[in-house]
């Protein structure tokens, strides 16, 4: 359909089905229905033209999982502007950034954010207001309307910033019909999302996998949502599954590593006919472990802020472990060597995407914008394989790869190998110099269980000699306490080899 995306995923569904339930407070069970959704949109609309925004104007949104977050998401839209949802777990420093950089004229938040939002919205340039998410106003009521903007499918429909794995984000601009396409290639056929599904999604929606998992593909397949604005405790995460029978259950592999060293219940996921991960590729044995305890088939995939969700993805009931399945139809892949040439199956190459949710570009970025647009093309950024069984494997991201003596290693392959270990949590491998200059591999490990720093060096470089080559083995071994990690739950391995 064209034309603005409200339509498909505001205005028909609340026409359709005016008091199917279309959201769930986790912690309160509060329920919104899709006309009550719709009305709170259309209050914010109102409240939008009373400000004067107009169309392409930027609206910032730093709001928890609620209700209110996607009354300002759909209602900004309402009226032509572009709300950018940012993370909810930032510095002061950082939203002076995401602030100046969009220039944004209104600035959206939940009230837990009051005091770093003062802070952070002193002297901008651009910002005309602010306001708390929860706060508009009756007295719009009086202002009439009207129909939505009149957008194409071409028109800027939202922003995402990239969560900043190689330094500072970058906006990623995407349309109108990129909603409508992630939803119908993705959680409808490959999900097979419909109204009898609730869904859960760990990952929040201020970010792509999360926006479109707990945000637009409920509200375009008649699903229903169950959102946590809390923070992804494993025993929280248990109550509410147990509570509101989810039956597609989104995570990250960080997430399910947690649930997995938790003490919730085995009987947990019950309800839930389908895990999905995203964001990091999932290590094989996290995933056979929660088959083995939870009774869950979990589908990897991958998916990028600049492809707005999910475009290579396993299959329910054929999912391969270590691999993120196949391309999602509707897209097309490319592998490619450094030459720009393709490669073989079998062997390494930088992993390319084409379809219509790709990006229109970075704003503001053009020189960034050139290097990860090539026609048609989205460069992703990482490493990938792609196997005999038509299958792709992720060798980690381009510039996290280590050459060894002259030969590729996959900080993913060496990460996967060392999370056998019960003992360990968390590891992140990145490259070191040795005294020579030469880079090796280098592990940060998080401990499941107190260890003797001795006991963890030995254990861990035996323990991949034996299953991997020797060279791609870890020469040095460091616990630390918690890895750094993005919003989204990636490492941060720029910071990690600084």
């Amino acid at each position: 359909m064209t034309g603005n995306a409200l339509h498909r995923f505001l205005i028909d569904p609340a026409a359709f089905s005016p008091d199917a339930v279309a959201l769930t407070d986790a912690p309160t069970g509060v329920t919104t229905t899709r006309h009550e959704l719709l009305e709170e949109a259309r209050d914010v609309a109102r409240l939008l033209l009373k400000q004067g925004v107009v169309a392409e104007q930027r609206i910032l949104i730093c709001s928890l999982d609620t209700r209110a977050f996607l009354a300002w998401f759909w209602g900004a839209m309402w009226v032509g502007a572009i709300p950018v949802p940012v993370s909810t777990m930032l510095t002061a420093k950082d939203y002076r950034f995401l602030l100046e950089d969009s220039r944004a004229v209104a600035l959206i938040y939940s009230h837990a954010f009051e005091q770093v939002m003062e802070t952070a919205s002193t002297d901008q340039p651009y910002l005309k207001w602010s306001r708390i998410d929860d706060d508009v106003p009756d007295l719009v009521a009086e202002i009439d309307l009207g129909s939505p903007f009149l957008a194409v499918d071409d028109d800027i429909a939202f922003w995402l910033y990239t969560s900043g794995t190689t330094g500072f984000p970058k906006g990623a601009m995407h349309r109108h019909v990129d909603l409508g396409f992630c939803t119908d290639v993705y959680a409808k056929a490959v999900l097979g999302m419909d109204s009898d599904d609730v869904i859960y999604s760990v990952a929040k929606l201020f970010f792509a996998y999360g926006l479109g998992n707990a945000g637009y593909f409920p509200a375009g397949t008649g699903a229903q949502s169950v959102l946590n604005p809390g923070r992804p405790i494993p025993e929280e995460i248990s109550e509410h599954v147990l509570t509101y029978r989810p039956t597609v259950f989104f995570g990250v592999p960080t997430s399910f590593g947690q649930l997995l060293s938790s003490q919730i219940p085995d009987d947990t996921f019950e309800s839930v006919r389908i895990a999905v991960s995203a964001g990091e590729p999932l290590p094989p044995d996290i995933q056979q472990r929660f088959r083995e305890r939870f009774g869950v088939e979990i589908l990897d995939g991958l998916g990028t802020t600049e492809l707005a969700h999910i475009a290579i993805s396993n299959r329910p009931g054929f999912s391969v472990p270590g691999t993120s399945g196949t391309v999602v139809e509707g897209y097309e892949v490319s592998l490619r060597d450094e030459s720009g040439l393709e490669v073989q199956d079998g062997e390494p190459g930088k992993l390319y995407i084409k379809g219509e949710s790709v990006m229109v570009g970075y704003w503001n970025r053009t020189e960034r914008t050139r290097q990860a647009l090539e026609g048609a093309f989205l460069a992703t950024g990482d490493t990938y394989v792609h196997n005999l069984d038509g299958t792709y494997t992720c060798l980690g991201r381009s510039d996290d790869m280590l050459k060894v003596g002259g030969i590729w290693v996959s900080p993913t392959e060496v990460e996967s190998c060392i999370l056998e270990l019960a003992e360990i949590s968390q590891v992140a491998v990145v490259g070191a110099k040795d005294r020579e200059g030469l880079v090796k591999p280098k592990a940060y490990l998080v401990l499941e269980t107190p260890l003797d720093e001795t006991d963890v060096e030995a254990l861990v470089k035996e323990h991949v000699k034996e299953r991997l080559a020797p060279f791609k083995y870890p020469r040095w071994i460091e616990v630390v306490e918690e890895l750094p990690q993005t919003a989204t739950g990636k490492i941060k391995r720029y910071l990690l080899r600084s």
